[in-house]
């Protein structure tokens, strides 16, 4: 699975990091770090991915499976 999210539409309200912290973590300013990168999610941790991307209020998040 891959992840990636949109700088553009992410607004740093960070559920998807306090949902899924292994997943998903902040930058100083309160966003997430992984924006505009496109990563693997490490195997076994695929459902917090999906339920870090289902808490974004933006649909910032963006998951594919390989």
């Amino acid at each position: 699975m891959k992840l990636r999210i949109d700088g553009g539409l992410c607004t740093g309200h960070g559920r998807c990091y306090s949902i899924a912290p292994d997943v998903y973590e902040p930058d100083d300013e309160g966003f997430s770090d992984n924006r505009d990168v496109e990563r693997e999610v490490r195997q076994g941790q695929e459902e917090s991915a999906r339920l870090g991307a289902s808490s974004c209020p933006e649909a910032a998040i963006v998951l594919s499976e390989d």
